[in-house]
C-alpha cells in the first residue's frame, strides 16, 4: 500500500483546511486508517482514526474541530480541520493498519505511513 497525502499549507489561526490521502492498492477498504502528526522536536502524536466501516475516534484536543473520513470506492481518505490553532502546527501523515485490524491509535499498529504534509497555523 502507497499512501500519498496531500493539502496542508500556512492558513490563520481560526481558519481551515482540508488534508486528502489517496491510497494505492486493492486492500483499502480492508484497513482501518488514521492520521498522526508530528510538530518540531515532539513524538509523533494520535489525531483520528477511522474504521472500515466508517466509525471514528479521536484525540481529545482535536474533538468538535477535526472530522475523519474515509471514500473507499475512491481509496481516499480526509481529515477537516476547521477552527485552527498554532498549536496544531505540526507534519499530518495519513496511515494504514492491518487488513481486517481494528482502529489505529498507536504508532506501533501501523503497517504503512504516507510521506506527511505540512501544516502551519500562524498570523
Amino acid at each position: 500500500v502507497q499512501l500519498q497525502a496531500s493539502g496542508g499549507g500556512l492558513v490563520q489561526p481560526g481558519g481551515s483546511l482540508r488534508l486528502s490521502c489517496a491510497a494505492s492498492g486493492r486492500t483499502f477498504a480492508d484497513r482501518p486508517m488514521g492520521w498522526f502528526r508530528q510538530a518540531p522536536e515532539k513524538e509523533r502524536e494520535f489525531v483520528a482514526t477511522i474504521s472500515q466501516s466508517g466509525s471514528t475516534y479521536s484525540a481529545d484536543f482535536v474533538k468538535g474541530r477535526f472530522t475523519i473520513s474515509r471514500d473507499n470506492a475512491k481509496n481516499t481518505l480526509s481529515l477537516q480541520m476547521n477552527s485552527l490553532k498554532p498549536e496544531d502546527t505540526a507534519v499530518y501523515y495519513c496511515a494504514a493498519g492491518s487488513p481486517y485490524g481494528a482502529a489505529i491509535i498507536r504508532t506501533g499498529a501501523v503497517h504503512y505511513w504516507g510521506q506527511g504534509t505540512l501544516v502551519t497555523v500562524s498570523s
